[in-house]
């Protein structure tokens, strides 16, 4: 009602004075509301410009009014008492306040206009994680890579150290100091914040920093009990965004994931370095949306000048389609290509030692995290020196994603996804020839599938979700190094199920619980003593409190 008045007041204020039996009255009302708009104007809460808006706009009403009035031969006397004239004034005065701190035109420069252009967002997670492993996991020194001279040593998914005594039938590189069998309980924090802003009607940019190490890209967990040192902070995000178009948007930096897509392939973690180009909405039907996504992303800038180059390029089409009201599915397809990310025996080393380049076919330990298929690269002539492991397969992988949001029973949504891997750069005989490892066992697919009921998204008080998902991630189907960190601790070769769920306590604050359990699919790794039966098993608890702003 009150919003209504506005236009109300100043209609009839200004069109009551072509009524000839008003007389002074209406006349000095009138007077009185536009010595109301000058005097909001002087003040300055009120633009000359947003005035004289008011004013037209009532007046060409009363002309409107006036021109009906003409063909009614009955005359029409407005009799309008002193109470509602004051009421009328009051409400005017109350809504053009109202409007203008609604839309900031109170004292002018008080607000900077540069902060209806910022966006600050960020969120804060302390979590109790317990990872516990199973008596019958193989122990630790199975973990061995192979015998020297052995060109493959498959999947030395735990870090080296302490070397072995010469001559005892084991690579020289050292024992593996990783952890398959201790249960190890932890305190953990995130803090993550973020800055949007709005350049102009084409150009954003964004960043973001959050804790975490420069050694991992799939967390940005922080483990409490550094003896209270201070923990870094570290940019996360970076970037540029233009939106020439309704329909187009172009991104360059440290962007966020583009790609439409579970965890399966991309830690939620994971940002990428590169520039990304996305078109959405290309057609004007309201139930078909169709959707395309491109992007190119290094790998590796810091190669020596002559060493191969590596890098990411993906494409990937979709479309989300509203079937009814309460319906809404979404698919997409995707193909993802690694340039020059294999091994090969690299041949850069002579009798005088390393050339310039030797190395370049690693596929780094600060990178992976377990379960690809890894060979060593060292020249025939290095055959004694440390091991450079490469990867043995390459990654061309195939992605379909589906999801579907089911709301028939709105609030309450029913929420499913699926998502299925096929790499179809795997290929043994090209390991065979590149390497020379005769691979007998490893998988070229994965696949998932999710259910989840409750709202789509925990954000407000008594707000719940709760879910279960399944994985099977062949060890070579995707790059370790990116997908899920906490599935088995991170990487491939694994398979499992996830339950959990979340509760909004208050607005924007909600508790969360998840169980993690994985085991291996083949053996972890070459083991000369153990031929077969090599288990990796691992059971994570996570207890999570959140909070965003």
């Amino acid at each position: 009602m009150k919003k209504a008045l506005l236009p109300l007041a100043l209609a009839s204020l200004c069109a009551l004075p072509a009524q000839a039996d008003e007389g002074a009255s209406i006349d000095t009302l009138r007077q009185t509301t536009l010595n109301l708009i000058d005097a909001l104007v002087d003040t300055g809460v009120l633009t000359r410009d947003k005035a004289d808006e008011l004013i037209k706009a009532a007046e060409a009403k009363a002309a409107k009014t006036a021109a009906r009035a003409k063909k009614d031969s009955t005359v029409r006397v407005q009799y309008v008492p002193e109470s509602v004239k004051a009421e009328i004034r009051e409400q005017l005065k109350q809504e053009v306040l109202a409007q203008a701190r609604t839309e900031g035109w109170a004292t002018p420069n008080a607000i900077p206009e540069w902060t209806e252009r910022i966006r600050i967002e960020g969120d804060l997670r302390v979590r109790m994680q317990e990872d516990s492993f199973p008596k019958g996991n193989s122990p630790i020194a199975s973990y061995a890579p192979g015998a020297a001279g052995n060109p493959a040593a498959t999947n030395p998914d735990f870090p080296l150290g302490t070397r072995f005594p010469a001559g005892v039938g084991l690579d020289d590189n050292g024992f593996p100091t990783g952890n398959a069998s201790d249960d190890v309980n932890r305190l953990r924090l995130r803090a993550r914040l973020g800055v949007l802003a709005k350049i102009n009607d084409t150009v954003s940019a964004g960043f973001r920093f959050t804790t975490g190490n420069v050694t991992d890209r799939v967390s940005t967990n922080q483990t409490l009990g550094s003896n209270f040192n201070k923990y870094s902070f570290l940019v996360d995000r970076a970037y540029m965004k233009f939106d020439p178009v309704e329909w187009a948007s172009f991104s360059g930096g440290r962007i966020p994931n583009p790609w439409f897509a579970t965890d399966l392939v991309w830690d939620e973690d994971l940002n990428f370095d590169g520039i990304a180009v996305n078109l959405r909405n290309v057609t004007m039907t309201q139930a078909l949306r169709p959707f395309a996504t491109a992007g190119w992303f290094p790998l590796r800038a810091d190669n020596p000048p002559n060493a191969d180059k590596q890098w990411l390029a993906g494409a990937q089409i979709g479309a989300e389609y509203d079937l009814n009201g309460s319906t809404r599915l979404r698919v997409g397809l995707a193909k993802y290509h690694y340039s020059r990310l294999e091994a090969r025996t690299d041949t850069r080393f002579d009798l005088t030692g390393a050339l310039p380049g030797y190395g370049g076919y690693e596929h780094s330990s600060a990178l992976r995290q377990k379960g690809n298929t890894l060979v060593r690269t060292n020249s025939p002539l290095d055959a004694n020196g440390a091991p450079i492991y490469g990867l043995a397969s390459k990654f061309e992988p195939w992605v379909i994603t589906a999801t579907a949001d089911l709301a028939h029973f709105d609030p309450v949504h029913v929420l499913l996804s699926a998502e299925y891997v096929k790499n179809t750069g795997f290929d043994r005989a090209d390991i065979l020839r590149r390497t020379g490892l005769n691979l007998t066992d490893g998988k070229d697919t994965a696949w998932h599938v999710r259910l989840a009921v409750g709202m789509p998204s925990v954000r407000l008080a008594e707000d719940w979700q709760v879910f279960a998902s399944y994985k099977y991630i062949g060890s070579d189907s995707v790059v370790d190094g990116f997908t899920d960190s906490d599935f088995g601790l991170g990487g491939t070769n694994l398979k499992g199920f996830v339950i959990g769920g979340s509760y909004g306590l208050y607005r924007d604050t909600a508790v969360g619980l998840r169980w993690y359990s994985a085991r291996n699919i083949h053996g972890m790794t070459y083991d000369p003593t153990v031929i077969a039966g090599q288990r990796y098993e691992v059971d994570t608890v996570m207890l999570d409190m959140n909070v965003r702003f």
